[in-house]
Formats: structure tokens, C-alpha cells, sequence
């Protein structure tokens, strides 16, 4: 049997890994070994990254809309409660948009919503 020779597809792999890998910090970017394990790191938080994003920003839009309607004397819960009773479906991003950008209209919501 013929021995078979991995050069061009070990070659390929490896400079696929160290692609990723530019831009690390010493032989985190130039050594495969080192390359791949901090590869491999990074890939695993972004994939973390991008379900904590969604979190955090409900979090700073839940935040900006509480400030805005504590200005109107109500608490973030009682306004989305007032909400949902007189069925304005607004989601929180949009809300959010409203109470930083345009506080008139926002406060007409909060009036309509009481």
C-alpha cells in the first residue's frame, strides 16, 4: 500500500488556524500549537459573547426606561404593567430609543398608558 503524504492538506489546516490567530500577542499568532488552543479559546467566548450580548442590552434598555419613567413618578414595573393593561406593544428597545431620544413622546405613552 501507496504511504500517503498530508503535506498540502496539513499545510492548509494549519494556516487556516493561524489566520484566525492574527493579531495575538507573541507565539499566541505565530506557533500552531499555541495558535490553536487560544483559537479554540476565543472561538468558545464568542459564542459565549453573543448570548450575553442580548442580555446586557435588555439590561441598559430595562435601565434607561426606569429612569425615564421614574421622571414621570412610576417604577419600571408598574409602567410595563400600565402597558400591557391598555395594550401598547412596544418592546423594550423601542422604548428605550423613546426615553433617551424623544422624551415628549414618551411621556405622552406613559400619560396615555395611566
Amino acid at each position: 500500500m501507496a504511504r500517503v503524504k498530508r503535506g498540502n492538506v496539513a499545510r492548509k489546516r494549519r494556516k487556516k488556524i493561524l489566520q484566525l490567530a492574527k493579531g495575538y500577542r507573541g507565539a499566541h499568532s505565530r506557533l500552531f500549537r499555541v495558535a490553536n488552543q487560544q483559537v479554540m479559546k476565543a472561538l468558545r467566548y464568542s459564542y459565549v459573547g453573543r448570548k450575553q450580548k442580548k442580555r446586557v442590552f435588555r439590561k441598559l434598555w430595562i435601565t434607561r426606561i426606569n429612569a425615564a419613567s421614574r421622571l414621570n413618578g412610576l417604577s419600571y414595573s408598574r409602567l410595563i404593567h400600565n402597558f400591557k393593561k391598555s395594550n401598547i406593544g412596544l418592546n423594550r428597545k423601542m422604548l428605550a430609543q423613546l426615553a433617551v431620544l424623544d422624551i415628549p413622546t414618551f411621556n405622552e405613552l406613559v400619560t396615555s398608558s395611566k
